[in-house]
């Protein structure tokens, strides 16, 4: 008796390997398989405004990067003694106006220099549901807990925001003919909109990106909702709030995304990295620096040998690291 629904996901006939930068834009979804690239040393920028949730703040996103956007004082705004850009997640926040700027300013920069030779840009959607500030009259990518009266809560519309997308789509494929674009949805549920209020708007963006992927440039998409709702089907597979995917629902879906878009060479390589990434946050039961000495010092022949076979992968961290037990 088969007590599951599965579904194929057919490979994808682009592959990502460590000769491919790749970015991942969206909702903290997004970070969850970004990570996954990160722990192995692949190429990847995650979230260089940190978390953003709807369509059109992702928009925002994209376009302060390509346009290689230098923001300004007069582009934050201060509540309870903190400076805050409502373009950015709330790690984007200080007392400090110029230091905030500096760190929007040199992440929007650094990802303006990585878009130009990334190879795919995953973007994922959490929800429709948009929030204006009323001073201004513009979307924002976070509320930063301001007072919800000085936000006008609204449902984005189909037509509009593919019309939207749809010149950003042409402009990246003006701008960087090769990137490719795939476009996912978060299973995670957005609650604040009630049971059927989370519905309409994850449908929403269904009816958003299956209009995209009728765009010339050949957009594609990638079921993580799907994985979640209709293949893993139980309360087994969320987190202790009962919203976000659990982290054996995460592996779940890392693991598909893998199979479809990396080769076989290349997970081995990831695998291998991982390995010794993980090592570095290895536990010692006991206080023996013999103990200590010792596992760093295979682990130090371990990144030698993988230097050698993989000379893209920076391991330099790691190497530093399990040196610095070698001087204790």
């Amino acid at each position: 008796m088969e007590l599951r629904t599965t579904f194929n996901i057919e490979p994808s006939g682009d592959r990502i390997t460590y000769n491919d930068s790749v970015i991942f834009i969206g909702s903290c979804f997004a970070s969850s398989m970004g990570l996954g690239m990160q722990k192995g040393r692949m190429p990847v920028m995650i979230n260089p405004s940190g978390a953003v949730y709807n369509p059109v703040s992702v928009i925002q996103t994209i376009e302060n990067i390509i346009s290689d956007r230098d923001f300004t004082k007069d582009d934050l705004f201060k509540f309870n003694g903190k400076w805050i850009s409502f373009s950015h997640h709330t790690e984007f926040s200080s007392e400090d106006p110029v230091l905030l700027l500096d760190k929007i300013n040199r992440k929007n920069r650094e990802a303006a220099s990585f878009i130009k030779k990334a190879g795919f840009l995953f973007i994922t959607f959490g929800t429709s549901r948009v929030f204006r500030f009323t001073g201004t009259g513009s979307v924002v990518s976070n509320c930063h807990k301001v007072p919800a009266s000085m936000f006008r809560s609204e449902l984005l519309g189909v037509d509009e925001t593919v019309g939207l997308w749809t010149r950003l789509l042409e402009r990246l494929r003006e701008l960087y003919p090769g990137l490719k674009v795939i476009f996912t949805i978060s299973p995670v549920r957005h609650w604040k909109d009630g049971a059927h209020g989370n519905q309409v708007s994850k449908s929403v963006l269904f009816l958003i990106v299956e209009e995209l992927l009728k765009h010339p440039s050949n957009p594609q998409y990638f079921p993580a909702y799907e994985l979640v709702m209709d293949d893993l089907r139980d309360y087994r597979f969320y987190a202790e709030d009962m919203l976000h995917p659990s982290s054996s629902a995460i592996s779940y879906i890392r693991e598909a995304f893998e199979t479809c878009y990396f080769d076989r060479k290349t997970l081995d390589v990831r695998n291998e990295i991982e390995n010794i990434v993980k090592a570095t946050e290895h536990r010692f039961n006991t206080d023996s620096t013999a103990n200590r000495e010792s596992f760093a010092g295979q682990m130090i022949k371990k990144i030698s040998e993988a230097a050698k076979k993989y000379p893209f992968v920076d391991l330099t961290p790691e190497l530093e690291y399990f040196r610095g037990f070698l001087s204790l």
